[in-house]
């Protein structure tokens, strides 16, 4: 079967038991779940991987910002690039023009998942990471993974009282050698700039970060599947 064509695990049973006490509201809030699926070269699943997800960076938290915070502090806001560079912005208005250019293909304002980036290390404040610690690069070469296209969804869907989508992506290991995961992370494209200017390369974000609570071993010839599952349930 062709990796990531569907999915390989039951979304109904998304419940992870919380961290430390039971919290009775738990299943009646946001949710972020990260699954992985390990195939050997025959396309048996050897190995699923499910944890709670819960690090989103500063990065996250700086996009979610609303328009009023800019409005009202006369601030911005620094977003750090996953080569170190730096790119400020606050709200996108007459006042302001710079900001963050939502999609626009005429005008080739990119802004896009792209990629559930993997790597072998790990970092103890997820909230300040601006990349991976030990990215593993996308290729054949040795110790590299060759990356497919991202799966996002064209929706959100409703099952119920719950609201989720799903965002997948598969890799597979063509080095020669066995290649640990043991953190993941969503890279997404922003074009920042000002409105007038209509060639804005892409800046590539780390939004979201985890590390494993157990390493996974991907030997030579195995294929992976990491979907990230976002929740809300009523």
């Amino acid at each position: 079967m062709m990796v990531g064509s569907k999915v390989d695990y039951d979304i109904s049973n998304l419940y992870i038991p919380k961290d430390g006490k039971e919290d009775n509201d738990y299943q009646k809030s946001f949710s972020a779940t990260l699954t992985i699926i390990v195939r050997n070269k025959d396309g048996k699943i050897i190995k699923r991987h499910k944890q709670k997800s819960h690090s989103p960076t500063a990065n996250f938290i700086g996009l979610m910002l609303p328009i009023t915070y800019y409005a009202n502090t006369s601030s911005s806001w620094t977003l750090t690039s996953t080569s170190n560079t730096t790119e400020s912005y606050s709200s996108n208005n007459p006042e302001n023009g710079t900001g963050i250019l939502y999609p626009n293909t005429s005008r080739k304002y990119a802004d896009y998942l792209q990629n559930i980036e993997v790597g072998s290390g790990s970092q103890s404040n997820p909230y300040n990471a601006y990349n991976l610690a030990l990215p593993i690069a996308n290729g054949s070469g040795t110790g590299q993974l060759l990356y497919s296209i991202p799966n996002i969804p064209t929706g959100i869907t409703i099952n119920g009282s719950q609201a989720y989508f799903i965002i997948s992506q598969s890799y597979a290991n063509e080095s020669g050698i066995t290649i640990t995961i043991s953190e993941v992370g969503l890279i997404i494209g922003l074009s920042i700039g000002n409105n007038g200017a209509y060639n804005v390369s892409p800046v590539s974000t780390l939004v979201w970060y985890d590390v494993l609570s157990s390493p996974i071993s991907v030997a030579n010839g195995q294929q992976v599947v990491i979907y990230y599952t976002f929740s809300v349930n009523a």
